[in-house]
């Protein structure tokens, strides 16, 4: 399997060949987590339809949810308009997060606040 010669052109990868994905539950658009893909990641996902990723630490990839069972079943893949970053629409199993929470970003690390007004 590879990656269709068509959209494999138009990818913009970083230097180490790998491209941002930004995950969101399909049903209500919340930012699940960000993950790294190469081509055969994304090959993967769109084959698959189960998100697939490059884990930059362990340089292999892997199946979110292979072993915790919190499995993501991908509805969508966009690619944005410089062709550099993919949006994935998921219905996810469980907490997307590997702390165990529901998204990435329910923590208490703000940068940046809210207008209150």
């Amino acid at each position: 399997m590879s990656l269709a010669p068509e959209l494999a052109g138009r990818l913009k990868r970083n230097a180490d060949g790998l491209v941002c994905a930004v995950v969101v539950d399909h049903a209500t658009s919340d930012v699940l987590m960000v993950a790294w893909m190469n081509d055969e990641a994304l090959e993967r996902t769109l084959t698959t339809r189960r998100g697939t990723y490059y884990s930059r630490s362990r340089q292999e990839l892997w199946v979110k949810g292979e072993t915790s069972g919190h499995v993501q079943h991908v509805r969508e893949v966009r690619l944005d308009c410089d062709a550099d970053t993919l949006l994935v629409r998921v219905d996810q199993t469980g907490p997307a997060c590997h702390t165990g929470s529901r998204t990435c970003f329910d923590g208490e690390e703000r940068l940046l606040l809210a207008d209150e007004g």
